[in-house]
C-alpha cells in the first residue's frame, strides 16, 4: 500500500472516509494513482456510486465486519441479508442476530436461477426459514431471487418498501452472493443519485460503509462483503472460480453407486461410499467441474498420480497453494433425506432409503456439514 503524506494531499476519501489506497483494487480505499488529481477526491467505489450510479464489491473479514455492524442493533434500521443459494450455509452470516437486535431482517436468497425449474418454490422458501431459525436468525421475509436473471427482485422491492418505514436500510452479505447487483437495483427504484451526488458531496461514514442518500433523507448503507475463508471461493486461484462457481442451472448428476466406490470433484474433493447397500447419490455441482468414478481402494494412488492434470482444477501449479485434504466420516441415517454439504463446492444428495456411511475429503478448513435435503 501506497504511504501518502497528509501535507501534500488528502489520505482519506471525501465521500465515504476511507484511508486511500493504490495498490489492492479489491479492498477498501482503492483509487488509481493518476485519481488524485481528482476534485473531490474520492475513491472507486464512491467514484462509481457518483458518476454510474452503481456500487462495486469491496470485501474485510469477519472481525472487521462485525465490528462495522456492532451498532446496527442500537439504530432503526431495515436490514437486507443477501446469501448465496448455492453455499448457503458458507454465506449466512452466523450470529446476525445478536447485532441486528429487534429490526427486521430481509433475507435475500440469490441465484435461483441455478435451481432445476421445477423446484418447489414454498417448499424451498420454507426449508430456508427453518434454516433460519435452527440459526436462531429471525426473518421478517424471505425472498427468492436471482440477480442474474433478474427475477424476484419485485418482491424484495415490495418489502422493503413495506418493512422500511423512517429506516436506513443495511445491506450486508459474504463475497460473490450478488450484493453490488442487489444494491444497485435499490439504487435505480429509491434513488435520484445523479441529481443529489453532482449538487453536493454526500455524507460518508468512517471506515469503509458507503451512505448512499435516498430521496427520503435516509440511507442505503453499502457495507463491504465479508470474507469467510471456509468457502470454495476463497481458496482457489481466480482462474479456476469459474469452474467451481457454477454460472447456468445445475444438471443433477445421479451416480448408482455399490460400497466401495468413489467420486473426485475435479482435484478439488471426494466422496466415499464408505459402507452400505447400492443406492443413488445425486450431485449437485458446477457442470464445468468433472466428477470421475473409481474404487476406493484405488482413491488415494489415483489421486497422486493424477492430480493437477487429470483431477483438475486446481492444475499443478496450484496445488500447494491448497491446504492438505481432510477427511470427514458422516453416518446417515434410515429415511433420513440428506445432503453433504462442502461449502462453495455444492452438494451430494443422499437418495438412499437404508442408510449410509459416507466420508468427504476437502481442504483442511472448508465447511462440511450434513442438512435436511434442499431438493
Amino acid at each position: 500500500m501506497i504511504e501518502h503524506d497528509e501535507t501534500e494531499r488528502p489520505v482519506k476519501c471525501t465521500g465515504c472516509g476511507i484511508t486511500l489506497q493504490t495498490m489492492h483494487k479489491d479492498q477498501p480505499g482503492y483509487l488509481p494513482e493518476v485519481s488524485f488529481e481528482r476534485d473531490p477526491i474520492i475513491c472507486q467505489r464512491c467514484f462509481r456510486i457518483k458518476n454510474y450510479n452503481e456500487a462495486s464489491s469491496v470485501s474485510v473479514n469477519q472481525d472487521e465486519f462485525l465490528r462495522l455492524l456492532s451498532g446496527v442493533g442500537e439504530k432503526n434500521a431495515l436490514v437486507i441479508h443477501i446469501v448465496d443459494i448455492f453455499d448457503f450455509e458458507g454465506s449466512l452470516i452466523s450470529g446476525l442476530q445478536r447485532f441486528v437486535g429487534n429490526n427486521p431482517v430481509i433475507l435475500a436468497v440469490n441465484k435461483t436461477d441455478l435451481l432445476p425449474k421445477v423446484t418447489n418454490w414454498n417448499k424451498l422458501r420454507n426449508w430456508f426459514q427453518q434454516r433460519c431459525k435452527e440459526q436462531g436468525l429471525r426473518t421478517a421475509e424471505i425472498v427468492l431471487c436471482s440477480a442474474k436473471r433478474n427475477q424476484g427482485f419485485d418482491h424484495l422491492l415490495e418489502a422493503v418498501t413495506e418493512l422500511r418505514g423512517q429506516r436506513d436500510v443495511y445491506v450486508v452479505g459474504a463475497t460473490n452472493v450478488g450484493k453490488s447487483t442487489l444494491i444497485n437495483r435499490l439504487i435505480s427504484d429509491y434513488s435520484d443519485l445523479e441529481q443529489e451526488l453532482t449538487t453536493s458531496r454526500y455524507p460518508g461514514t468512517t471506515l469503509d460503509t458507503v451512505r448512499i442518500p435516498l430521496d427520503d433523507g435516509h440511507y442505503i448503507i453499502d457495507t463491504p462483503g465479508i470474507v469467510y475463508p471456509w468457502r470454495y471461493s476463497e481458496l482457489v486461484e481466480r482462474q479456476d472460480l469459474d469452474a467451481v462457481m457454477p454460472s447456468n442451472p445445475l444438471k443433477p448428476a445421479v451416480y448408482q453407486l455399490n460400497e466401495g466406490q468413489t467420486l473426485f470433484f475435479g482435484g478439488l474433493g471426494r466422496f466415499d461410499f464408505v459402507q452400505g447397500v447400492h443406492q443413488s447419490f445425486t450431485c449437485f455441482i458446477s457442470g464445468t467441474l468433472k466428477i470421475h468414478r473409481t474404487k476406493l481402494e484405488r482413491a488415494d494412488e489415483l489421486y497422486q498420480n493424477h492430480r493437477g492434470v487429470m483431477l483438475s482444477p486446481p492444475g499443478s501449479e496450484q496445488l500447494d497453494k491448497l491446504p492438505t485434504w481432510q477427511r470427514h466420516e458422516f453416518r446417515i441415517a434410515k429415511n433420513s433425506q440428506t445432503d453433504l454439504f462442502m461449502s462453495g463446492l455444492g452438494w451430494i444428495k443422499v437418495n438412499g432409503s437404508e442408510g449410509a456411511v459416507v466420508a468427504v475429503h476437502v481442504p483442511r478448513g472448508v465447511k462440511v456439514l450434513t442438512r435436511p435435503s434442499l431438493i
